[in-house]
């Protein structure tokens, strides 16, 4: 009895660790930034203390996305879950970053100051579902290339 090769499974799960690995970076930047501007400082305990709550956010919104391919593609043994698409799951993952982060920080009595919901949900905007813009441009160039 020969085994199903094991290689396409990679292939899909190659996008999915990249696109991960951008959205967690992009948390990262968010936060060692908004610490470093207002002097709160950037000890590994410090950021990861900012850090956990849109990084929970963010992996229930790759959990919603990922439900929601399953439901919207009808086939349940290969979903079309694409993380690194702009729609839904791009602005599912930053909407779920930013929203469940907020209420786990306000739950954990981080803060959740008006002005701060207003900066964190630009910022987080611009970098979660900015990566994935940038690499749809890149990808429809090679394509007409």
């Amino acid at each position: 009895m020969s085994r199903p090769s094991a290689a396409p499974r990679r292939r899909r799960l190659r996008p999915a660790a990249e696109a991960g690995a951008y959205d967690v970076i992009s948390i990262l930047v968010f936060v060692i930034i908004g610490r470093f501007n207002h002097d709160d400082g950037l000890s590994v305990g410090g950021i990861f203390t900012t850090f956990w709550p849109f990084a929970v956010g963010a992996a229930l919104g790759w959990a919603i996305g990922y439900l929601v391919s399953h439901l919207r593609s009808g086939d349940l043994d290969e979903p079309d879950f694409r993380p690194s698409r702009l729609l839904p799951e791009g602005v599912v993952i930053w909407l779920s970053t930013l929203i469940i982060g907020m209420v786990m920080r306000d739950q954990f009595g981080q803060g959740i100051a008006v002005s701060f919901v207003i900066v964190a949900t630009i910022v987080l905007g611009v970098f979660l579902i900015g990566w994935r813009l940038v690499r749809k441009s890149v990808a429809r160039r090679r394509a007409a290339a």
